[in-house]
């Protein structure tokens, strides 16, 4: 996802901010109250808090449900506020059955699993932006450089989140879990277990979410490093729109959590 800009994974610590994306204003609460907000700024009709996260100067906004919006605020976080990254925090649907409510998924790999061809019945994916004809021509993915993995897997070395009560987590309580992996992004809420059960079966995702390689796809044309914290809100079956709306804050508070453990190594 860094491109040509540094190769090494690493940017340079300057005066640039990062800039952070949440999709809902439940996620971007859990920031918002720990951010020191220099100024406010409004760009086609979103509001840019510019400010500091736990020192580190950041520009934070809500860019709403879905691809074109999650693509529009990280164009203008890039172009209008010169950002020298991307960071998006928030919540997802689980596909991998080894994982439940609250787990936080950190994306070494996005794919829009909706952009593709339709083929006999069924969608063949293909890389957005490569014509849907024919054979595969390029990865499908966006892939996390080798460095920029490495130096969030180093910040995140001895961290454990808070362990979620049976209340947040609609079960026994558990101690969320940190796992890299694989996340898909498309514009459709999951909730259907017959969906789940093929996107885990054709992606070997962990999560599914709406906004993510969108982002992904901008950062690489920029050239800019991008990080994706996803905490599982729901697990994309039948019970998910039940799940989502009863877990959404309790679960949101994990993916800012590691963003903010995260942030300082960047």
């Amino acid at each position: 996802m860094l491109g040509d800009r540094d190769r090494e994974g690493l940017v340079p610590k300057d005066m640039k901010p990062l800039g952070v994306i949440c999709a809902l204003p439940e996620e971007l609460e859990h920031l918002d109250a720990a951010l020191d907000i220099d100024a406010t700024t409004e760009r086609a009709g979103y509001q840019f808090r510019q400010g500091h996260l736990d020192g580190c100067p950041v520009v934070l906004v809500e860019g709403g449900i879905g691809k074109v919006g999650g693509a529009l605020v990280a164009t203008l976080l890039l172009e209008r506020f010169d950002c020298r990254g991307l960071l998006l925090s928030g919540v997802a649907g689980g596909l991998d059955p080894d994982l439940g409510i609250g787990d936080v998924v950190i994306a070494e790999r996005l794919i829009q699993h909706d952009y593709g061809a339709m083929v006999e019945g069924r969608l063949k994916p293909y890389r957005p932006g490569v014509p849907p004809l024919g054979e595969w021509r390029d990865r499908l993915g966006y892939e996390m450089n080798a460095g920029l993995r490495a130096a969030v897997a180093g910040a995140l070395d001895g961290f454990t989140l808070p362990s979620l009560s049976a209340a947040a987590t609609g079960g026994a309580p558990r101690v969320p879990r940190l796992r890299f992996g694989t996340v898909l992004t498309g514009d459709q809420f999951i909730n259907c277990e017959a969906t789940r059960r093929r996107l885990f079966e054709s992606f070997a995702a962990q999560a599914v979410e709406m906004e993510g390689g969108a982002v992904a796809q901008v950062a690489e044309r920029y050239g800019a490093p991008c990080v994706i914290f996803r905490s599982l809100s729901d697990l994309a079956g039948a019970d998910s729109h039940l799940d989502f709306a009863a877990f959404l804050a309790a679960t949101a508070e994990g993916a800012a959590r590691v963003l903010r453990r995260v942030i300082p190594a960047l």
